[in-house]
């Protein structure tokens, strides 16, 4: 039986297949390997935060029953609580619990403390993104001026900066602000989110203040919150601008010494066209790693801020969770800024591959 040339398939087609193929085996075994990665480093969080709660020396019975309770209370709560079984089968337990986001309940709130923390991480999470812009928006512009004017009156004034953010206690400055600015000038507002007239006004939606109050048309509210954001944000937000601005200084610095830089000079492009568009192109992508990690310091260290400015966020949550002994709120709380370091890790390497070919 006679074949045609249309029942051949082209070798041509053939061989597009099969680089489709390799292709697609190599995007399933990286989705696979990513997906193991991050299966194994919540197990092994999992596992930190289960046996840092066992080594503690911090009863958990005592934390429910209070110190005053008979024998026989005491023994019922510590079965109740599975403290009777093996350690194994209690880890399976906490897996299991931690899984379906049940991090037990709260014996300073008597609230679950899942519930807990998606109550109070909004106002955290809303004075990290305000820190954050001000890092962001302030300390990438003043690391680019001070490479490119190394060793001038912007680049010592940068560096001093960035000493000052790093050397100096957050919690010191925090005082000072109140002190100067609220106390003294009067141009800020006090502790807490808004003034205690305009406390539970605005419905919360998103937990954001700021927002909801927008959403909500209460543009006094709105503006009565900025106030008192502004001081707490922008000192939060120092120590950030402090780590971006010398991240973004060194990054300069190398690209603007590669031959890349010298030709596209020799080419007669502007001095912005070559920071710009060639230089700064470069160091935005190890940026974005630089900023996803302030983020999570951010997130992770407001507690001082927090404590200093009344802050009822995340941080003062864990702060007083700490002081009472309770160690299903510390144990929930670590776990979630395990989960958020590890979501900005993932978020960060994602836009490495959007913004840099070569990483695809």
């Amino acid at each position: 039986m006679a074949v045609s040339d249309r029942d051949i398939e082209p070798v041509g087609a053939l061989a597009d297949r099969a680089v489709r193929r390799q292709v697609w085996l190599r995007r399933a075994g990286a989705a696979g390997r990513l997906v193991v990665s991050v299966f194994v480093t919540l197990l092994g969080l999992l596992a930190l935060t289960f046996f840092i709660g066992r080594m503690l020396p911090i009863d958990p019975v005592l934390a429910v029953v209070g110190d005053q309770a008979d024998q026989a209370t005491y023994e019922m709560m510590y079965r109740k609580l599975g403290l009777d079984q093996p350690l194994y089968v209690q880890f399976w337990t906490y897996i299991s619990s931690a899984a379906r986001l049940d991090f037990g309940v709260g014996t300073f709130s008597g609230q679950e403390v899942a519930s807990d923390i998606a109550r109070v991480f909004p106002a955290t999470l809303e004075l990290a993104t305000v820190a954050l812009l001000v890092g962001v928006f302030l300390g990438i512009p003043m690391g680019v001026l001070a490479a490119v004017f190394r060793n001038s009156l912007i680049d010592h004034v940068t560096r001093i900066i960035g000493l000052i953010g790093y050397s100096t206690p957050i919690f010191w400055l925090g005082l000072m602000g109140l002190l100067v600015f609220y106390g003294m000038l009067g141009w800020v507002g006090g502790p807490g989110r808004v003034d205690s007239f305009y406390i539970d006004i605005v419905e919360p939606v998103t937990g954001s203040i700021l927002i909801d109050a927008a959403l909500a048309d209460e543009w006094d509210i709105f503006w009565n919150a900025v106030s008192h954001i502004v001081m707490p944000g922008s000192i939060l937000g120092f120590t950030a601008l402090a780590y971006i601005a010398r991240m973004t200084r060194s990054f300069m610095l190398e690209q603007l010494n590669q031959e890349y830089v010298i030709t596209a000079r020799v080419k007669g492009l502007s001095n912005r066209q070559v920071i710009w568009r060639h230089a700064f192109r470069n160091v935005a992508v190890p940026l974005i790693t630089v900023i996803a990690l302030s983020y999570g310091f951010l997130l992770e260290g407001a507690v001082l801020t927090e404590t200093v400015f009344a802050w009822p966020g995340f941080g003062q949550y864990l702060t007083n969770a700490l002081l009472q002994g309770d160690m299903n709120a510390v144990l929930g709380c670590t776990l979630v800024v395990g989960v958020i370091f590890i979501a900005l890790n993932l978020l960060s390497d994602l836009l490495y591959r959007l913004l840099d070919p070569r990483t695809k």
